[in-house]
């Protein structure tokens, strides 16, 4: 019964996205994070392979356009955008110049790279290992921006707002906008496959404190309201069911997602304990997707396992490519390729932020975040 009343508020969410969209307008929108909300920071990154700029990523984007997405067409930053009026998630930063910031249309930065993670070791040298796969691809230590490097980016584009704008007017406008970050599955994924001797309550605690160390110094910066998105369960991934006999999901995976949320919950409420204006927005990921891994149909998906682009067992022993299997009934499909999913789960998952409820997004949705 708890379960069917999830995806009725689930059905519900989708349902007043759909009624009312950008009730609250919002200065800008910085995105920071992974492979989810890349938008195309790593197109910029000749030496990566964690990139998406190929046929068939971008099959359903305007004109079919490969923009380096990991999608089909729009992902999670794009939908979570949108929901504010925009018409899709801003540009990465990496295509930016000065001018841009010039533009009275200017209405924030996405500075997510496919790969990266909590750790700045993540993407780059992880666990002792050479290369093993993160997120999108194999990337090594040139190939990724860090978190921690898109904080830096960050404090730059203040910088020339504020020389710009002025000091003033460039404070009340970081202060009020909106901060996304969807990032942590990578360092999960690393941990997992490296069969490292840390302990799993240590792993998550140099995930915590990274994290409290990131959001500090996006406190320092002067942002103030935060919408975090948690891992899924990315043990149900098609890259991860494979390694399951049974082409389950991998509940180990699972369970470090589920942990590591306890522990983001925590920590979030203790910065806003010590710090009175911060306002946040913890969207509980994992709830969401197994809500609709388990029962489907309700939102048109019938193909919640399987890859839509890829080859092999599950569509998931190859990235998506031009010479990739491509199923024709992507709107029916909950995973992209092997890691990511698809146009129509990001929405979804977006509105879900948007207008959710306390067992989805907490203590407050995306919408309120926006209006506190």
């Amino acid at each position: 019964m708890e379960n069917k009343s999830w995806v009725g508020l689930l059905v519900l969410c989708l349902a007043i996205a759909v009624v009312g969209i950008a009730e609250a307008g919002v200065p800008a929108i910085f995105i920071l994070g992974d492979s989810t909300a890349d938008v195309g920071t790593n197109n910029f990154l000749p030496g990566s392979m964690a990139r998406a700029d190929f046929p068939h990523n971008g099959v359903d984007f305007p004109f079919s356009r490969a923009t380096g997405r990991f999608s089909n067409g729009l992902n999670s930053a794009d939908f979570i955008s949108k929901q504010f009026g925009l018409k899709r998630s801003p540009r990465p930063f990496l295509s930016l110049n000065t001018t841009s910031l010039h533009k009275k249309s200017f209405r924030g930065v996405n500075f997510a790279s496919g790969g990266s993670g909590l750790l700045d070791i993540t993407g780059r040298t992880p666990f002792g290992k050479e290369r093993i796969p993160f997120g999108a691809s194999f990337v090594n230590r040139k190939n990724v921006i860090t978190l921690s490097e898109q904080i830096q980016q960050l404090s730059l584009v203040k910088s020339n707002l504020a020389d710009i704008k002025g000091q003033s007017v460039t404070e009340k406008l970081i202060s009020k906008s909106l901060f996304f970050i969807s990032t942590g599955s990578n360092d999960l994924f690393g941990y997992y496959h490296s069969n490292s001797s840390f302990s799993k309550e240590a792993f998550l605690s140099s995930l915590e404190l990274a994290y409290e160390k990131h959001l500090k110094s996006l406190i320092e910066l002067g942002a103030r309201k935060f919408g975090i998105i948690s891992i899924a369960p990315i043990g149900c991934c098609p890259s991860q069911r494979i390694y399951n006999a049974t082409g389950g999901c991998l509940e180990d995976l699972n369970d470090l997602a589920i942990a590591f949320h306890e522990r983001l919950g925590a920590l979030l409420f203790k910065l806003s304990s010590q710090h009175k204006s911060i306002k946040y927005s913890l969207g509980n990921a994992f709830e969401m997707t197994i809500s609709v891994i388990q029962n489907p149909l309700p939102f048109n998906f019938t193909q919640v396992e399987a890859a839509c682009c890829g080859a092999g067992k599950l569509n998931a022993e190859s990235f998506c490519s031009p010479h990739a299997k491509l199923c024709p009934n992507r709107n029916n499909y909950l995973f992209w390729d092997l890691f990511h999913p698809t146009q129509a789960a990001s929405k979804l998952a977006a509105v879900t932020l948007y207008n959710g409820g306390p067992q989805f997004v907490y203590p407050i949705n995306f919408s309120q975040l926006a209006k506190a």
